[in-house]
């Protein structure tokens, strides 16, 4: 029976619980396989194995593999876009980047492999989402400028460059996720404590936010 036929035969409320439970199997499975081979290394019957359904299932919910990874790419930058909800209304530049930056870092630590995804994809020229490079992120990176761009006319920070500000914030938390293997070996072979997690934070923050003037 295809999935479809078996979710039907479900009752509605617990057809979207399924529904739901096997995109998220789906999709932390593919953005495991992605990160480690790359899109042209992945099947989807390596992404059906990590989640542990039939290769059927993730036809049902995304037709082609380019599918799946365009949704796996547009998913980490939705949660980047959440993090970066700080800057609209935040009263001054040193509350709106700290936590822009706090946020960073947790998505570092909660997704690296969406991160890894991501990354690898801008290395090889985006050769899937150059689209979505020249629309969503150039929109919400002049956004970002515009924010920023008022505080230093406002004189709550000091005149610099605020796209370069923003590739500064990207590349020191993303490097948390991109490079966690070095991280890890250089922590004796073992991953960040919570408390190195908030020692981290903290160290980033002090050195990115004296350095603009915002403290």
């Amino acid at each position: 029976m295809p999935p479809d036929a078996q979710i039907s035969r479900i009752k509605p409320g617990r057809r979207t619980d399924i529904r739901r439970e096997n995109e998220r199997l789906i999709l932390d499975a593919a953005e495991r396989v992605f990160a480690e081979a790359g899109f042209g290394g992945a099947t989807m019957q390596l992404i059906a194995d990590m989640a542990g359904l039939p290769k059927a299932n993730l036809h049902y919910y995304f037709a082609t593999k380019e599918d799946l990874y365009r949704r796996v790419v547009s998913q980490i930058f939705e949660i980047w876009l959440d993090a970066a909800a700080s800057f609209d209304n935040a009263p001054d530049p040193a509350t709106g980047i700290g936590a822009y930056i706090d946020a960073k870092m947790d998505i570092s630590r909660r997704h690296p492999h969406g991160s890894k995804v991501w990354a690898s994809e801008v290395m090889h020229g985006a050769p899937v989402i150059q689209d979505y490079l020249e629309t969503t992120l150039r929109d919400w990176t002049n956004g970002r400028i515009a924010v920023i761009q008022t505080w230093i006319d406002e004189g709550r920070m000091a005149p610099i460059d605020p796209r370069h500000l923003l590739y500064m914030l990207w590349a020191s938390t993303q490097h948390y996720a991109d490079f966690g293997h070095q991280i890890e070996t250089l922590n004796n072979g073992q991953p960040l404590s919570d408390r190195q997690w908030a020692e981290a934070k903290a160290s980033l923050k002090a050195m990115i936010l004296r350095g603009i003037g915002a403290i």
